[in-house]
C-alpha cells in the first residue's frame, strides 16, 4: 500500500492523500491550497492528482481546504463516486458552486486587467460553475457508523469529528497480501464544548493515525471568555461609531457567531440599535442547511431551540444576498456588525469591507478562525502596519481582535485527549494539517506523554506501508519546494541598477516634467525595496 501527501503536509490547507491499495487508487479529501501566490499555484496542477486514474474519493467535510479542488478533478477527467456524509453533501452542493463563481469572477477581473495592459493569455478560472454542477451529480451520501465496501479488500467507516456540520473522521480497513491494515484519517477534529455541533466521538483504534495538528502548539481560551472578548470588540467600535468587521467562514463559524450574538442579546450586552449584517450568500444558504439538520446539534443548542428560540434570528439582523445590498453597507454611516466571508480575507466580499474600514481608528476587525500563512488575515493577525487590497496599500489603524476560542479545531490538550484512547502497541502517528512549529511542538508532546515517535511528512512525499510497518519513504523536495536562486535575482537587480546609474547624465538633460515622472517611478521602487528589507 502506498500513500502520497498532496496537501496539508507541513501546512494547513490543500488536504489530499492519495492511496494505492488492492489494485485501486483513491483519495481522502481533495482540498484547495490557500496562502501566498506560490502556495496557491499548486491548485493549477491537476496532473499530479491523475484524476482519470482515481477510482473513488472520500471527503471528510465540506470546508474548501478539504474539498475545493473536486470540480477541477471533474473538469480534468474524474467521473467516479465521491463519498461523504449527508450534511457534507448538502453543504458541498452550495460551497463548490460558490467557489466556482469566485474562480470565474476573479478570472474575469484578471482578463480585464490584461486587456487594459495590452497583454494576452490571461489566467483562466480553475473551474467553472458547470464543473461544480457536474461534481454535484457524483456525490454518494453515507451515514455515520455505516461500513462501506468500496472495493474488494477496502472498507470505510465515517465517525463524527465534531468540527462542522457533517464533519467526519474516516477509518479505513485495507486487506491485501493476507494482512489487514487499519488507517484513521482524523479530518479536522472539533473542539469539545464548541457551539452548535456535537462533540467529536472516539473511533476505534488503528494501526496508522493521520492526525490534524492545526493548533498543536497551544490551547484555546474558553467559550465564555471568547464571548466576552466579542462583546468588548462590539463595545469598542459602537462607542466610536464605527463598524465591527468579522471575517468568518460561511459554514459553521458564521452560524456560531450568530449564536454568540444571540446570547449577548439575551444578556443585555448587545446594543438594541446596532445593525447586524450577514453579508455572504453562501452563509445564508448554509444556515438553511443547518436548520434542516438539527439532529446533529449538541444537547445545549437543541435545548435552546426547544425553548422556542430561532438560532439565526436577531433584532436588527439583515441577510444581504445581492452585490448592491453588500455595497450599501459601506455607504452606511455609524456602527454596525458585518459578518462576511471569506474567513481568511483572501477572496469574496470581506475584502471590500476591509478596504473601507481597516484604515479607520475606531473600527474593529475580529478574527474568529485560523489564518493561513500568506493570507491577508494572517498579516493582520501578525500586526502588519499596511496591507494591500485591490492593488492599493492601506494603513492598518483599526483595532485587531483575535479570538481563538471560537475555533472549530481542537487545541493541543484536546488533540492529545482525542489521541490517547486510539493508541495501541505499534500504532504509528502521522501529523498532517499543521504548520511546522505546531507540528514539532505536538510531536514532542506526544513523545513525552505516550513514548511514540511521530512522523511528519512533506508535500509530495510518498510512503509505502506493509502491514504495520513503513517499508519505504520517497521524497520529492525538488518538485515540492523549487529552489529560489537568490544570487541570480540579486545580481539582476544590481545589473539593472547599474544601467540606471550609467544613464543618469542623459536623464538630467530631459525636460523637468519627464524627470519628475521618472523620480516618481524610482520612489515606488525604493518604497517596495524598503518593504522587502523590512520583511527579511
Amino acid at each position: 500500500m502506498k500513500i502520497q501527501f498532496l496537501g496539508a503536509a507541513r501546512t494547513v490547507t490543500g488536504s489530499c492523500y492519495i492511496i494505492e491499495a488492492c489494485g485501486r487508487r483513491f483519495a481522502v479529501d481533495c482540498g484547495m491550497h490557500q496562502g501566498n501566490k506560490a502556495v496557491e499555484e499548486r491548485n493549477s496542477d491537476a496532473k499530479i492528482y491523475r484524476p482519470g486514474d482515481l477510482d473513488f474519493i472520500l471527503i471528510t467535510h465540506a470546508h474548501i481546504d478539504h474539498s475545493g479542488l473536486l470540480p477541477l478533478m471533474v473538469a480534468s477527467g474524474y467521473t467516479k463516486p465521491i463519498y461523504c456524509t449527508r450534511a457534507t453533501r448538502e453543504l458541498l452542493g452550495i460551497m463548490l458552486l460558490d467557489s466556482a463563481h469566485i474562480q470565474e469572477m476573479e478570472a474575469l477581473n484578471e482578463a480585464k486587467k490584461f486587456k487594459r495592459r495590452g497583454l494576452g493569455n490571461a489566467p483562466k478560472a480553475l473551474y467553472t460553475q458547470e464543473d461544480a454542477l457536474k461534481t454535484d451529480t457524483l456525490f454518494q451520501p453515507v451515514d455515520y457508523h455505516t461500513s462501506l465496501e468500496l472495493a474488494p479488500g477496502i472498507k470505510a467507516t465515517f465517525y463524527d469529528a465534531g468540527h462542522i456540520l457533517g464533519s467526519a473522521s474516516l477509518r479505513l480497513e485495507i486487506s491485501e497480501d493476507g494482512k489487514t491494515t487499519s488507517l484513521l484519517f482524523s479530518g479536522d477534529i472539533g473542539r469539545p464544548g464548541a457551539l452548535i455541533v456535537r462533540e467529536p466521538e472516539t473511533p476505534p483504534a488503528a494501526d496508522y493515525i493521520f492526525m490534524e495538528s492545526t493548533y498543536g502548539d497551544r490551547d484555546h481560551k474558553n467559550e465564555s471568555t471568547s464571548i466576552e472578548e466579542l462583546a468588548e470588540a462590539i463595545a469598542y467600535s459602537y462607542e466610536r461609531k464605527e463598524k465591527i468587521i468579522i471575517p468568518a467562514f460561511a459554514v459553521e463559524r458564521t452560524q456560531e457567531i450568530l449564536c454568540c450574538l444571540h446570547q449577548l442579546a439575551r444578556d443585555g450586552k448587545l446594543p438594541d440599535d446596532l445593525p447586524i449584517f450577514v453579508d455572504s450568500p453562501l452563509a445564508i444558504r448554509a444556515s438553511e442547511i443547518f436548520s434542516r439538520h438539527r439532529d446533529l446539534f449538541d444537547v445545549k443548542t437543541r435545548g435552546m431551540l426547544g425553548e422556542g428560540d430561532d438560532l439565526f434570528a436577531l433584532p436588527n439582523l439583515r441577510y444581504t444576498l445581492t452585490a448592491a445590498e453588500s455595497q450599501s453597507i459601506n455607504a452606511l454611516t455609524g456602527p454596525a456588525i458585518v459578518i462576511s466571508a471569506s474567513g481568511m480575507c483572501n477572496a469574496g466580499r470581506i475584502k471590500h469591507h476591509l478596504r473601507h474600514n481597516v484604515w479607520k481608528a475606531g473600527a474593529s476587525i475580529v478574527f474568529v478562525g485560523y489564518q493561513a500563512v500568506g493570507t491577508v488575515g494572517r498579516k493582520l493577525v501578525e500586526h502588519a502596519k499596511k496591507i494591500t487590497l485591490f492593488g492599493e496599500d492601506l494603513a492598518v489603524a483599526a483595532r485587531i481582535f483575535t479570538i481563538n476560542g471560537f475555533s472549530g479545531h481542537a487545541g493541543q490538550s484536546q488533540l492529545l485527549s482525542w489521541l490517547s484512547p486510539l493508541l495501541r502497541n505499534g500504532t504509528h502517528v502521522v501529523l498532517v494539517h499543521g504548520e511546522q512549529t505546531a507540528q514539532d511542538t505536538l510531536a514532542a508532546k506526544i513523545k513525552e506523554r505516550f513514548g511514540i515517535d511521530v512522523a511528519i511528512p512533506d508535500y509530495l512525499e510518498e510512503v509505502t506501508l506493509h502491514g504495520s510497518d513503513i517499508t519505504q519513504c520517497v521524497m520529492h523536495n525538488a518538485e515540492a519546494y523549487p529552489r529560489v536562486n537568490w544570487n541570480f535575482l540579486a545580481g539582476e537587480v544590481e545589473r539593472k541598477w547599474q544601467i540606471f546609474r550609467d544613464q543618469l547624465k542623459d536623464i538630467e538633460h530631459k525636460p523637468w516634467v519627464d524627470q519628475k515622472d521618472l523620480e516618481e517611478s524610482i520612489g515606488k521602487i525604493e518604497f517596495y525595496l524598503t518593504r522587502l528589507i523590512a520583511r527579511l
